[in-house]
């Protein structure tokens, strides 16, 4: 990991596993409201079990964080999974109702969600950075 590429990769590492770390027990009312949020963007997730699918996102969350925040985790390697990651939520902010004013632009509600443009930049510089160190 390079110096530069440190405190990006801690304040989303550390983002991304907090965030995991808080859905490990979510109650079936939560988990259902985030599967069909994500169900939203994929419309394929609808048909997994409430439960199971908190447990997926909890689980990869954690998984992301952690390899964020492991330093001989590549740069490029963990920008490409921040990148999928934050890609898919973008999808699920553009496409679900009442988030975004014009398709672009975040509504009161969205702006939790828009926020993660951030860690779309940061995986492009964890991959740029990489490649060119």
């Amino acid at each position: 990991m390079s110096l530069a590429a440190a405190p990006a990769r801690l304040a989303a590492g550390l983002f991304i596993l907090n965030s995991g770390l808080g859905k490990r027990n979510l109650p079936v009312e939560a988990a259902q409201g985030l599967r069909d949020m994500g169900a939203a963007g994929v419309p394929q997730l609808a048909d997994i079990p409430p439960k199971q699918f908190a447990t997926y996102i909890s689980t990869g969350e954690i998984a992301l964080g952690a390899a964020l925040l492991t330093p001989f985790v590549p740069g490029w390697l963990a920008g490409a999974a921040l990148g999928a990651f934050s890609a898919g939520l973008l999808n699920m902010y553009r496409k679900t109702p009442g988030m975004t004013i014009d398709g672009i632009r975040p509504t009161q509600e969205g702006t939790a969600v828009a926020k993660d443009v951030f860690m779309l930049g940061i995986a492009g510089s964890l991959i740029v950075d990489s490649v060119l160190n």
